[in-house]
């Protein structure tokens, strides 16, 4: 069985200024979901999921999903910060929406088979579509079993300023932690190098594994994720802005 795409699309793009997964950078108009799309499709996947916000449904349909048409099959899911898990209720001076976990589980009962989320907006390579489309093809025996594709945060670099990644901890091939560093940049002697929350620097190795959001699931994934985001409302419901938002 093909695994699906499920792009993250339904950003407000507050700090870009606008609706970057549909601004065209390519020179055709492409936008980075299309170098994306184009990739995946060519590495073995045989769906593609947006997750989108249903105030710009018009402009993603003409934009995005004609383009794709006879090529591939598509479709979207909504992600609007009331659509919550049984007994919690959205509050009423909440504007942000709540995060990519909500947004993932906003598939369940869409997606049937293995899936990959990416972000509308990183740009992540073919041989890292063919990486996680293989691994989603492997056969499983119990459920639990995803992935992720790790990225050197050297390859992952700007000097146009710090970058924002999560930092992650391996064992034995299996990972055990990612940590979000924030503003992550090089300094002067071209170390990269981050603060702490309470202001102590820290460097990093050029090789050390980080998130680009890039992960492999299986449909099992939507039952624990919603338990997992139940737990989180239950306990932060309230509170403005959380790691879970971002």
């Amino acid at each position: 069985m093909k695994p699906t795409l499920f792009v993250l699309a339904a950003g407000m793009g507050s700090r870009y200024g606008g609706l970057k997964q549909l601004d065209g950078l390519g020179p055709n108009g492409e936008t980075i979901m299309d170098y994306s799309i184009y990739d995946a499709i060519h590495a073995g996947f045989g769906k593609v999921m947006f997750v989108i916000r249903k105030d710009f449904e018009h402009d993603f349909r003409d934009k995005i999903l004609s383009k794709y048409e006879g090529h591939i099959p598509v479709d979207v899911v909504f992600q609007s910060i009331d659509k919550l898990p049984e007994g919690f209720t959205c509050p009423a001076d909440r504007t942000k929406p709540w995060g990519p976990a909500h947004a993932v589980i906003m598939a369940a009962g869409a997606i049937d088979e293995p899936f990959a989320v990416i972000n509308s907006d990183d740009s992540y390579g073919r041989n890292s579509f063919e990486v996680l489309a293989e691994e989603l093809m492997r056969p499983r025996d119990r459920k639990g079993d995803y992935c992720m594709v790790g990225f050197r945060i050297g390859n992952t670099m700007t000097e146009n300023g710090g970058v924002n990644r999560g930092v992650c901890q391996t064992k034995e091939g299996l990972l055990t932690s990612v940590e979000e560093c924030k503003d992550i940049a090089y300094n002067d002697k071209y170390e990269i190098v981050y603060k702490d929350a309470e202001g102590n620097e820290h460097r990093l190795d050029a090789k050390t594994p980080v998130s680009m959001n890039m992960w492999g699931f299986t449909p099992d994934y939507f039952d624990y994720g919603v338990r997992g985001f139940s737990k989180f409302l239950s306990e932060k419901i309230n509170v403005p802005k959380s790691p879970a938002d971002t």
